[in-house]
């Protein structure tokens, strides 16, 4: 079982011995109820790191007063396990008054380009707190290299573009989304589906994959774009479209026409109290 930490001065001392004795130190940031998605990106820091640590932190700062922050699911015991498999050797585990000891409500980071667009028009203030919880686990944990799922698109953009604009000395590596058989990517919300919600929900994976397909047999505009997967998201039963958009991966700017752009489609839907995101390339 790999060591569990709760406080920072337990993980600090532990890090900064492997550091010098020449580790390099791999981190996957995660807030609990894993899967298999959380399991190769650990998988994938022990292939490539002499430590690898992950966090397991329900940060309360990323939900907004109306979100699921009470109902999210707290599975330790279960995590621990698979980080076991995963060859994890550290596991820190804090407290929300350890990671913000002068309240909630204290110092912040924020990516002002990304705040009011896509999640953050429908979240806000949701990237503030996760620009701010990560960047306290950089400064905790101190890896040189972090890893993160595409599923969460835009949140991938916010962190890099923080590890830039910081000029943080940290590499982050994307790993590609896990899904399930019928294309439904892996969530920790994805178990508060029922039976009817789970058999509907895989129409954002079909709505990306079909505008994906069309992308490649030449369609060039972005509103056409737009349109298949609003009309494939919209003739499922059971889902409310949030958004479907079409952006540049570096810029998340709204294209109009994807010629010589790097694409992506994302998606945002709700299946009865469960929300969904999902994302896919066109054009890489």
């Amino acid at each position: 079982m790999p060591t569990l930490l709760q406080t920072i001065a337990q993980a600090r001392p532990l890090i900064a011995k492997a550091r010098a004795g020449g580790a390099t130190v791999g981190f996957v940031p995660t807030m609990g109820a894993l899967h298999s998605g959380h399991a190769a990106l650990m998988q994938s820091c022990r292939r490539e790191c002499e430590l690898a640590v992950a966090s397991i932190f329900v940060n309360p700062t990323q939900f907004a007063p109306t979100e699921d922050l009470e109902r999210y699911p707290r599975t330790l015991e279960s995590d621990l396990e698979i980080c076991r498999q995963a060859g994890v050797d550290l596991v820190f585990h804090p407290t929300p008054r350890e990671m913000y000891p002068n309240g909630l409500a204290s110092t912040f980071v924020e990516t002002p380009a990304f705040s009011s667009i896509l999640e953050g028009a429908v979240r806000p203030g949701h990237f503030r707190g996760v620009a701010t919880v990560v960047l306290k686990l950089f400064a905790i944990i101190q890896p040189d290299v972090a890893y993160f799922g595409q599923k969460d698109f835009q949140q991938l953009v916010v962190i890099q573009r923080m590890v830039d604009d910081l000029r943080l000395p940290v590499e982050i590596r994307a790993h590609p989304t896990a899904r399930e058989a019928d294309g439904l990517a892996l969530s920790s919300r994805n178990r508060y589906l029922n039976a009817h919600e789970r058999s509907s929900a895989p129409a954002l994976y079909q709505s990306l994959v079909r505008a994906r397909a069309a992308v490649q047999a030449g369609l060039k505009n972005g509103d056409r774009v737009r349109q298949i997967l609003r009309e494939t998201l919209e003739s499922t039963a059971g889902v409310v479209t949030e958004y479907a958009e079409v952006v540049d991966d570096r810029t998340l700017e709204p294209l109009d026409n994807l010629e010589g752009r790097s694409a992506i489609a994302l998606v945002a839907a709700r299946l009865g109290s469960t929300r969904l995101i999902d994302n896919l390339y066109l054009r890489e």
